[in-house]
């Protein structure tokens, strides 16, 4: 198992484990989101880490990381709910959710290995910042497929895009975690 992968399956179970909790506060209320107030809720968040990054400070304590995180889960949120026929309840219990989710992290693991074969991890050469630049324009795409009804003519879909929020936000937790481990030793 790479590192990268070891890494990542930690990243996402404190993700995920933050997600389950949640599911036992207030169940899936998510499912009543239509994907248009997803997508607008994972833009508040990456709109929010980089006015922190260009300010260089922040009033509300909410951490860059905690954004990151609602990044992951709010991306595996929008894959659920688009593969979730229309007929699925509001409320699924916690084993299910537990299970949907899983199922979007292991594809997610799969589309990582994959990339980081052919780019050779070149995602570690990056700034967070351009972690973050790169979701916002993942986010632009998503509205405007959305504006078009979700169809595109030779562009990657929704999925695609929200894998891609989900990785980059999970890489930008990683280098947050190394760069934080740097700077103990220093």
């Amino acid at each position: 198992m790479s590192q990268t992968t070891i890494q990542f399956k930690e990243v996402i179970a404190h993700c995920r484990a933050l997600f389950l909790k949640k599911t036992a506060d207030y169940g899936t209320a998510w499912r009543i989101l239509r994907p248009s107030s997803i997508t607008d809720q994972i833009n508040i968040k990456a709109l929010r880490i980089r006015s922190i990054e260009e300010k260089g400070t922040q009033k509300v304590s909410d951490s860059i990381e905690s954004e990151f995180v609602g990044l992951v889960n709010y991306s595996i949120l929008a894959l659920i709910q688009l593969e979730l026929p229309a007929e699925a309840p509001l409320q699924l219990d916690a084993e299910q959710v537990a299970g949907l989710y899983d199922e979007q992290v292991n594809a997610n693991l799969q589309l990582l290995d994959a990339k980081n074969h052919d780019y050779g991890e070149a995602w570690r050469l990056m700034r967070v910042s351009s972690m973050t630049d790169l979701i916002l324009q993942k986010i632009l795409r998503i509205k405007q497929i959305e504006d078009n009804a979700g169809q595109t003519i030779v562009s990657e879909g929704l999925e695609a895009n929200y894998r891609d929020i989900l990785n980059y936000a999970v890489f930008a937790l990683i280098r947050l975690q190394e760069n934080q481990a740097e700077s103990v030793h220093s």
